[in-house]
């Protein structure tokens, strides 16, 4: 089955559209990458999605926007393979994970009609109209439903494709939030363990907008934070963060670490009389830290000797050079390269993946990484 998988993450910048070949099933399943590409969105487009970041957003501009995106997508896919060799009569199925603008994993018991929630936009019914291919999207709620965080759901496929029989291995997603996956060696007992460490890309954007006055919207190469000098005792303060204390598996998003939490930071430099440059030194070392940290934790019981790193972060030079050297000298540090997967491509690809598997009827969830009770089918298909 070829299977067109779709991304759009915190940062809000673009869909990641990625073209896999399937066949087998989750025991042995084989894949092949054919086609990736990110699409970036309109500057007016972001701005629209941030402005429904914000719980007092009007309800019919969600729901308006829903409906775009849905059409939208289908555009997107279609405009991406014109100078491809990928015909897109040949594309059986989209798998869409969805614009996330709220993500609640934890319900406030006070509340009578609380539960955990997640919402991602882009109507797959009207991607499915639009696109005239069956969709599957939707995941998150299902793994809610049955007890989980809906997140993470990349680390199903991270056991899936990468676990090692030699070496227990870390693989770190790097956008706007960080996550990992912490396997140990197939021969080992140990169940695989993965959540959100905490901020990614999305404080360093904030600050490297702000710094530029919206000429940029990310640290290209970490040069910015490598010409800034890293102010410890402000450093520490933002270590002591209570997401930090929370027992994993635990998610996060723009809810605790968005843009309110960006301009909070952002004053907090001022505070202590800080330039710009040294702000974002400190915040990319506040993502490696956090990282570094969270895996140093697993070191023994995982028996860790590498870590593969995806995402938009892997391209920022800084911060990678920080998290190598922040981990013991036994843990190599590496893009996810080196093991076959594209780093900017992954997430759009384990999306193909959980949407192949679930159109099939195949469990697509890990209860040890979500919370989960059971293992389940996520996903809702549109004909």
């Amino acid at each position: 089955m070829r299977v067109c998988g779709l991304m759009s993450g915190t940062s809000l910048d673009g869909l990641d559209i990625a073209i896999v070949d399937f066949s087998g099933d989750a025991e042995q399943v084989s894949h092949e990458l054919k086609h990736f590409v990110t699409m970036p969105y309109t500057e007016e487009l972001t701005a629209q999605l941030f402005q429904l970041m914000d719980p007092l957003a009007p309800v019919n501009k969600v729901s308006s926007m829903n409906m775009y995106l849905g059409e939208l997508y289908a555009q997107l896919i279609k405009e991406s393979l014109i100078d491809s060799e990928i015909d897109y009569e040949s594309i059986d199925l989209i798998s869409s994970h969805g614009q996330t603008i709220w993500h609640e994993p934890t319900a406030d018991q006070e509340r009578l009609y609380a539960r955990p929630n997640t919402m991602q936009i882009g109507d797959i019914s009207a991607l499915a109209e639009y696109s005239r291919k069956p969709v599957i999207g939707d995941f998150r709620t299902r793994d809610m439903a049955a007890g989980g965080q809906g997140a993470p759901l990349v680390p199903f496929a991270d056991q899936v494709l990468f676990q090692s029989k030699s070496n227990g291995r870390v693989l770190v997603n790097i956008g706007g939030i960080a996550n990992i996956t912490v396997m140990a060696p197939s021969t080992h007992t140990q169940n695989v363990i993965a959540y959100d460490t905490g901020p990614g890309n999305m404080i360093i954007d904030a600050f490297v907008f702000k710094h530029s006055e919206g000429k940029q919207s990310y640290d290209s190469n970490g040069d910015l934070a490598s010409s800034g000098v890293v102010h410890e005792e402000w450093l520490d303060e933002l270590m002591r963060h209570e997401y930090f204390s929370y027992p994993a598996p635990k998610s996060t998003g723009r809810e605790l670490f968005g843009t309110s939490y960006a301009d909070a930071l952002w004053s907090q430099g001022d505070d202590y009389g800080l330039s710009s440059v040294d702000k974002i030194a400190t915040v990319t070392m506040f993502t490696a830290k956090s990282l570094a940290r969270e895996i140093q934790k697993h070191i023994q019981t995982h028996d860790l000797k590498e870590v593969f790193v995806s995402g938009g972060g892997v391209h920022n030079k800084t911060l990678m050079n920080h998290l190598q050297v922040l981990l013991p000298t036994q843990i190599d540090v590496k893009a996810s390269e080196a093991i076959g997967m594209n780093s900017d491509a992954k997430e759009a690809f384990v999306f193909a993946l959980l949407g192949y598997l679930g159109f099939h009827k195949k469990p697509n969830n890990h209860p040890s990484t979500t919370g989960a009770t059971r293992q389940t089918i996520l996903g809702k298909i549109a004909w």
